[in-house]
């Protein structure tokens, strides 16, 4: 079964979407970001309310950018600046010269709602198109798009691309886990495009239906929305039978494809340069790091006509790095998410991230990869309690739960450093994900 025109040669093969960008040097990188981000800026106080009131309140126009580190002095925009000016004030293009509209959930107040103009979609097509390729898609691949479709900018952000790009896409969107894995059999694909978590649970529905899914044709899976461990790379790379590439991105900013990794090297996202500048900052300070440093990760739009973005502060801690990939894209790669500054818990005076935990459970023997933790309060100060749940045919009595679980503290308390509460569960009794993992339950 599968595309007989596409062979793990096709894989691995030097290609890239638009290779004159993706190849450009540094120095005729940071001049066309010069002249793109002075376009932005004064789309922005010209037609946009809210920057033109945060401009000057902050003494600048667009006249002070004499360069692209003079960017440092424009404000920073945040997502309650969406959220204050709900639904069409943040525009810089009337609503009814626009394309589409998107939105987030809206489960912790007023949804953010993002415009495009169709040269914006057409832009966005391109450049996921362009992460599809570096992550190994190429054309007349089928492509399983297990994404999300509706006002999530997933599931027609992969679409879009993948035609772009030129593959047979499969707009399957998420959820019908036994489908998804009759149609993945059936149909042969050779990308997979899904929130790692629901990867994660497609193979193991896979496993109870009786299918080897690391036999079938699927060579690249395109994992995003959510963060995720290389701990859980390897066990998606082992359990689906397949090479997994991370793909980056925000709704405010574009949608996915705003970065993404090479399937040459899986070292890093490179980010788009000539459509994006990116910057990270001391969360604290606000102030701009070096090149190498750890922090919150600052987008700013260059390209976008319905809605520019200054300074978008994406609460994601990470680090940007220069140095040449193997793969010869020049564009700067954004290492991998470790989190959001705003999921840190602070646990008796440690600095934990979800991703933390994850990486010390996946691959813990006898341990599935399922996991949820839960923030509780403990007196007066926070605390949290993880649950687990072990692998089939693993011993499961009360008590070879309560050792088990016992294990598990141990490793989280050596390894990290925090003191947690453990729960060891019996298979299926962790939650499983159909879109983006619910891994923090707040229940303080």
């Amino acid at each position: 079964m599968g595309n007989p025109q596409i062979t793990q040669d096709d894989f691995e093969a030097d290609f890239m979407f638009d290779r004159e960008a993706e190849t450009m040097p540094r120095k005729a990188i940071a001049g066309l970001q010069q002249e793109r981000l002075s376009w932005s800026l004064r789309r922005a106080y010209e037609n946009v309310p809210h920057y033109r009131r945060a401009f000057d309140a902050a003494g600048v126009t667009p006249d002070r950018l004499k360069s692209t580190a003079d960017l440092r002095h424009f404000p920073f925009t945040v997502k309650t600046d969406l959220r204050d000016n709900y639904p069409f004030d943040i525009f810089a293009t009337p609503v009814n010269k626009l394309a589409r509209l998107h939105a987030s959930s809206g489960t912790t107040g007023k949804p953010t709602v993002v415009g495009y103009t169709a040269g914006d979609l057409d832009r966005w097509a391109g450049l996921m198109a362009r992460s599809m390729a570096g992550a190994g898609a190429r054309p007349g691949d089928i492509l399983h798009n297990a994404y999300g479709y509706g006002l999530f900018t997933g599931g027609l952000g992969a679409h879009c691309g993948a035609e772009k790009l030129g593959c047979v896409v499969v707009p399957i969107s998420g959820g019908g886990t036994e489908r998804q894995v009759m149609l993945l059999k059936d149909f042969g694909p050779g990308v997979l495009c899904s929130t790692p978590s629901y990867a994660l649970n497609i193979a193991e529905v896979a496993e109870g239906m009786g299918v080897d899914i690391a036999a079938l044709p699927v060579r690249r899976g395109l994992f995003g929305a959510e963060p995720w461990s290389n701990e859980m790379r390897a066990e998606l790379d082992r359990r689906l039978g397949l090479k997994s590439v991370d793909v980056y991105g925000l709704s405010e900013i574009m949608g996915p494809g705003v970065a993404c990794e090479c399937d040459v090297a899986r070292d890093g996202l490179h980010g788009w340069e000539d459509h994006f500048l990116f910057e990270v900052i001391d969360p604290e300070t606000l102030e701009p790091l070096a090149m190498g440093e750890v922090g919150e990760l600052v987008i700013t739009t260059l390209t976008k006509e319905a809605m520019p973005m200054i300074r978008y502060r994406t609460r994601d801690i990470t680090r940007l790095t220069d140095e040449p990939c193997i793969c010869g894209r020049t564009h700067l790669r954004i290492m991998r998410v470790t989190g959001r500054d705003d999921d840190m818990m602070i646990i008796r005076g440690v600095n934990v991230y979800p991703s933390q935990i994850e990486a010390v459970l996946v691959g813990l023997d006898g341990l599935s990869p399922h996991y949820q933790i839960r923030l509780f309060k403990q007196g007066a100060l926070d605390a949290i309690s993880v649950d687990v749940e072990i692998l089939p045919g693993t011993p499961d009595s009360d008590a070879d739960l309560a050792a088990r679980a016992q294990q598990v503290r141990h490793h989280i308390k050596s390894v990290i450093g925090v003191s947690s509460d453990v729960c060891a569960k019996r298979p299926g009794e962790v939650p499983r994900s159909e879109g983006k993992a619910v891994r923090v339950l707040d229940q303080r």
